[in-house]
């Protein structure tokens, strides 16, 4: 964040709050002219900051009201076999988010789905067949008290 100055981090804060506004709109905000702001932009993307511009959409309408938080254990630890346990995860698209943790349990995925009769197909059919899985522990979630994808600098 060194290279970053109050001009660059208020940029990425509107972004944050709507990638849809346009260079022409935080200009008027920053009040600067369109064209430093268009290319403080693109250095923020050519130097990784910004990684990229997504729609959020809403899980309930699209029939994916149900997310759960499963914890995983892996029998073995072995560098293959969590290389193959990555590889499998990540083919899954009810599973949007991963993590590896530690204490008593290796990841942790959050899971969408529709209801329990769907994460019950989930397990049965799909999470099941993952090779090396010694244990799970499935979290319901009742209901989502905080829920941002802005980053707070």
């Amino acid at each position: 964040m060194e290279n970053l100055d109050k001009t660059d981090l208020e940029i990425l804060k509107q972004l944050q709050a709507n990638s849809n506004i346009t260079t022409k709109e935080i200009a008027a905000k920053l009040f600067l002219t369109v064209t430093p702001v268009y290319e403080r932009i693109k250095r923020l993307e050519r130097e990784g900051y910004i990684t990229k511009y997504v729609a959020l959409l809403d899980k309930k309408k699209l029939n994916l009201g149900m997310t759960v938080f499963c914890n995983i254990r892996l029998k073995e630890h072995a560098r293959n076999i969590g290389s193959n346990f990555v590889k499998d995860i990540v083919a899954l698209p009810e599973i949007i988010e991963c993590y590896n943790i530690a204490g008593d349990y290796d990841f942790m995925l959050k899971i969408l789905v529709a209801d329990m009769t769907s994460y019950q197909d989930f397990v049965m059919n799909k999470l099941s067949t993952i090779e090396n899985i010694g244990n799970t522990q499935s979290i319901f979630v009742m209901g989502e008290i905080k829920h941002s994808t802005e980053l707070s600098f």
